[in-house]
């Protein structure tokens, strides 16, 4: 039996809020990915934000999961680290950085109790730059590292037997196109104009 018949069902997830600066990293990835990238029908990529418990049923379905995220490794600022398997849910859960970071290790507690957490997983890490700067962007030293989360990425596909060439992929589970970095940057205001309370596009009726 072939390497890529024992992995049917793959997950590259992206987790974080693209609000808070750096934090967005793993949205981006998986963004990026699927504009670059073109993965076979078993390979799902999913935006999974700041979802939590509410990924569940998208890890019962995969055998096979990778994770991109800013992971605060206590490392120099844009420093990619990879985490394997078993200790994925126990690192996740050793620095609280952020919300969706905790609701990620219950999620991934909550499926290994119930007996369907994916055997394989990856967690794809970038050390973030800034975090608290709601409305902000990605940082350059960190936005500066998306080709080589990917390249990890391939890697790994390719080691479990999975093709990943050029081209795109097609997916209903990423971020509405308005809030896509493109065009979240290009309606940035300019720093003297921006409110300084956060990214004023956000807030009902304006500030």
């Amino acid at each position: 039996m072939s390497q890529q018949a024992l992995i049917p069902h793959v997950l590259i997830l992206g987790i974080g809020n693209v609000l808070w600066a750096d934090e967005g990293f793993g949205v981006r990835c998986v963004e990026v990915m699927a504009e670059t990238h073109a993965l076979p029908g078993h390979v799902r990529l999913l935006d999974g934000g700041t979802q939590g418990l509410y990924l569940l049923p998208f890890l019962e379905e995969a055998e096979a999961l990778i994770v991109f995220d800013a992971i605060d490794y206590g490392l120099p600022p844009g420093t990619m680290k990879v985490i394997r398997d078993g200790e994925v849910p126990a690192f996740m859960g050793a620095k609280k950085m952020s919300l969706h970071q905790t609701g990620f290790q219950d999620v991934i507690a909550t499926a290994q109790l119930m007996g369907y957490c994916p055997a394989r997983m990856v967690l794809i890490g970038c050390q973030p730059v800034e975090l608290d700067d709601f409305g902000g962007g990605l940082r350059p030293q960190v936005a500066a590292r998306i080709p080589q989360a990917l390249a990890i990425a391939r890697d790994i596909l390719a080691q479990w037997g999975i093709p990943c060439s050029e081209g795109r992929t097609e997916s209903e589970l990423l971020a509405d196109p308005s809030i896509r970095r493109g065009a979240y940057e290009a309606g940035r205001p300019s720093e003297a104009e921006a409110c300084r309370l956060g990214d004023d596009r956000f807030f009902p009726g304006g500030v």
